[in-house]
């Protein structure tokens, strides 16, 4: 042990330290992370205008050279995928909502004849 000096322990910790990281860095990304929210009414659009700011960030760095041209297409990419799947949960919510007043509604017509329709065979005896 008298042989190795504290240079070379320092260096392979440091080597050591930089392959760890290497190799764990992709699973820590913030672009590799894929958002699934589901949220209905006001938390969708709280949830897009974040992620809509957020791009807007992302040119602005973009612009001002913070980050390189892949970096910027590979999050835009993803940010406007999660953006057009929160507006089609949006849509898909609108229209479960509809269905489901309209589907109130005719149960409600449906009861109603079912009641006047009662009514007319109690006075037909």
């Amino acid at each position: 042990m008298q042989d190795i000096s504290i240079m070379s322990l320092i260096f392979t910790a440091a080597l050591t330290l930089v392959c760890l990281f290497l190799i764990l860095s992709p699973f820590f990304k913030l672009g590799s992370l894929n958002f699934h929210f589901h949220k209905s009414g006001q938390e969708f659009t709280s949830t897009k205008e974040a992620l809509l700011t957020t791009l807007n960030e992302l040119e602005f760095e973009y612009k001002m050279d913070k980050i390189s041209a892949v970096d910027y297409q590979h999050l835009k990419k993803q940010y406007e995928a999660e953006i057009t799947r929160i507006m089609k949960d949006e849509e898909q919510a609108a229209k479960s909502a509809v269905d489901s007043d309209i589907m109130a509604e005719v149960e409600k017509e449906i009861a109603a004849e079912m009641k006047n329709y009662k009514n007319k065979k109690g006075e037909g005896k």
